[in-house]
């Protein structure tokens, strides 16, 4: 009813001043996208092949249900090196399916290929990516490199938890033995697979963590893995993130982080303890080795108690996933 009540005039220099704006914040968006693709310095690179990729979410769109025969699908058409944007990371991803590059990656140029992306589940779970998966290169990473290599899996240090490997092997058959004579059903894959994580928490930790504590452990070692390759929406879009805290799953990470290390305060709290006792066994399991070096000042550089359990973290969790994962694709 307003406008109506408007001179032919007046509307017709509305319309005319809100085109003239439309048309200059146009125009001026142009200018700058044209300005800011010239400013970025040209440089000529050798990319490899990439897929065609949306806005916003960039080749995310081409992984199925099953990502790892999706890349062998775009391997076959794209050749085996091709680089894919995932979700708004600025960092491109380059994806290899020759084994002979690969190769040539890890030996020849395995400095300029160390560091792994940090996700956010590793950062809440191995205190801050201190452990050597994920560290950066650099002093720390080669010192704790350094410590596994030669004071946790070297021959030597192998050969010394002989009487446990043993000591588990030697239960087992007691166990197959005493099933055997009374006709009983056993399940094998799941009696090696105890057996294997009894042997991997008593080299690491001391404790077989038979019971409660054992299937804790366990349970904590499978939720580790599992949340480290869990798909995080902050990890894609970092405004997004969010997301992540509504749906609980930043919780879940935060409170399993918080189990695991509990269970490392704890040992750690026991072999200090009887160190401070006197009770210095000959029988040393990872946490006295770590202890130990980190006591006596052997190493360049100090290491804090959050990166011995960073480096547990990764004799815990990692090997009994991978033990797990072994036995139970083997049939009997």
């Amino acid at each position: 009813m307003a406008l109506k009540q408007w001179p032919h005039e007046q509307m017709e220099g509305v319309f005319s001043s809100t085109l003239c704006l439309s048309l200059s914040f146009f125009i001026s968006v142009l200018l700058l996208f044209k300005l800011a693709r010239r400013s970025k310095p040209k440089t000529n690179l050798n990319l490899p092949p990439f897929p065609p990729k949306l806005p916003f979410i960039g080749n995310l769109h081409q992984f199925g249900t099953l990502p790892h025969r999706s890349l062998r699908d775009l391997s076959l058409k794209y050749g085996e090196m091709m680089m894919l944007q995932l979700g708004q990371m600025q960092t491109p991803t380059l994806v290899v399916s020759s084994v002979d590059v690969v190769t040539e990656i890890m030996k020849t140029h395995d400095l300029t290929f160390s560091d792994r992306p940090q996700n956010t589940a590793a950062k809440i779970l191995l205190y801050g990516c201190k452990n050597i998966a994920f560290a950066l290169y650099g002093e720390k990473w080669r010192q704790k490199r350094k410590i596994c290599v030669l004071e946790l899996l070297s021959t030597k240090r192998v050969q010394s938890f002989l009487h446990i490997r043993e000591e588990e092997v030697g239960e087992l058959v007691k166990k197959l033995r005493e099933a055997s004579s009374s006709d009983a059903i056993v399940n094998l894959s799941e009696m090696i697979m105890t057996t294997s994580n009894n042997i991997v928490c008593k080299v690491a930790l001391g404790r077989k963590f038979g019971g409660d504590g054992y299937s804790r452990v366990k349970e904590l070692a499978r939720d580790v893995m599992i949340h480290l390759t869990a798909f995080t929406v902050k990890d894609y879009f970092p405004w997004l993130g969010w997301i992540d805290v509504v749906t609980g799953k930043i919780g879940k990470y935060k409170a399993t982080a918080a189990a695991l290390d509990g269970v490392f305060d704890e040992v750690i709290a026991e072999r200090m303890r009887a160190r401070k006792e006197g009770e210095d066994s000959k029988k040393k399991d990872f946490v006295d080795i770590l202890l130990q070096l980190q006591e006596n000042k052997m190493l360049s550089t100090d290491l804090t108690k959050n990166d011995l359990k960073s480096i547990l973290t990764v004799c815990v969790g990692n090997d009994i996933f991978t033990l797990k994962k072994y036995f139970t694709t083997v049939t009997f």
